[in-house]
């Protein structure tokens, strides 16, 4: 009962926080990053790219506005028509700018950043605690069947109702398997992780 409690709890908080991960959306910058019409005009018609960065310094001046582009000038996304925020980035996948951008994640197709960070830090902590428990009250019964005789095994068997057979090695040599593996690669990607929120950094 206490294993399946502590199982259950583990298994919700991961859930939860995955499903906050995938359906929370990202955030675009505010309004006031986006260029009124007239600026947007003024800076197209113009064909003089020192020019171009003129115009955009000018509008950036009464933004918080400090990352600049390689040369100096002031970042902007052409596609959104936006004066682009500190850490800010346009994602191809989800056709934005996302405040914050740390990456676009495969594994729960959304853009990870100011929105949704917290949840993705928390679902890899949960799934690491979620697969080192498993790996951990399946080690037992891995030990038990690889150590123990066939005859002890059997007679085990018959005194407590457990499964012996081929088939629940496999499960349970599976099960570890699997536990493990994913434990060790959430174990650097969530330590990645760490270290980049210990030194105020994203990914990106």
């Amino acid at each position: 009962v206490a294993y399946l409690l502590v199982f259950h709890i583990l298994f919700v908080l991961f859930v939860w926080t995955y499903w906050k991960s995938v359906f929370t959306l990202p955030i675009q910058p505010a309004k006031k990053f986006h260029m009124s019409y007239a600026d947007q005009e003024r800076y197209e018609n113009e064909e003089r790219p020192e020019v171009q960065r003129q115009i955009l310094a000018e509008i950036a001046r009464k933004l918080p506005v400090y990352t600049r582009t390689g040369n100096g000038g002031i970042r902007f996304c052409d596609i959104c028509q936006l004066i682009k925020p500190d850490r800010c980035h346009h994602c191809s996948v989800c056709a934005m700018c996302v405040l914050k951008m740390d990456h676009h994640c495969p594994w729960v197709n959304n853009c990870i950043g100011f929105s949704n960070y917290k949840f993705f830090l928390l679902f890899l902590a949960y799934s690491l605690l979620y697969c080192l428990y498993i790996a951990a009250t399946v080690l037992k019964y891995f030990i038990k069947y690889w150590t123990v005789s066939h005859e002890i095994q059997l007679l085990f068997h018959l005194l407590s109702g457990e499964l012996t057979n081929g088939r629940s090695k496999f499960h349970i040599l599976f099960l570890l398997f699997v536990a493990v593996m994913f434990f060790v690669s959430l174990m650097f990607l969530f330590g990645y992780h760490c270290w980049l929120v210990s030194r105020n950094r994203s990914t990106l």
